[in-house]
């Protein structure tokens, strides 16, 4: 069984940064595709950016692009999500997400963390 475990949340104020990181207990074929995603109460889960083990190829939701940076660090079995320039509207539950590429065919996401929560103050 693969375990995700994300850490980094935390209060910050509008303008700041903040890095999260997402642990993997494993790599494996069934993790070779990462992400993270985010919500708040009453919205759907949301996309914000994903990377591959493999060549590091990745890839961002509009609304974070030149404010995160997403990034793996193989010898550590870790994924970060660097965010900068952080807005009110980024706040949120922040979750670590890992896929196959097969699954990636699917549209959908095999593991997922328990979250980290970010919140930024105007």
């Amino acid at each position: 069984q693969v375990q995700l475990v994300e850490s980094g949340g935390g209060l910050v104020q509008a303008g700041g940064s903040l890095r999260l990181s997402c642990a993997v207990s494993r790599r494996t074929f069934s993790t070779a595709i990462m992400g993270w995603f985010r919500q708040t109460p009453g919205k759907e889960r949301e996309f914000v950016a994903t990377i591959r083990w493999a060549d590091g190829a990745y890839d961002y939701a509009e609304s974070v692009k030149g404010r995160f940076t997403i990034s793996r660090d193989s010898a550590k079995n870790t994924v970060y999500l660097e965010m900068n320039s952080l807005k009110p509207e980024d706040t949120a539950v922040y979750y670590c997400a890992a896929r196959s590429p097969v699954t990636a065919g699917r549209g959908t996401w095999d593991y997922w963390g328990q979250g980290t929560r970010v919140t930024v103050s105007s």
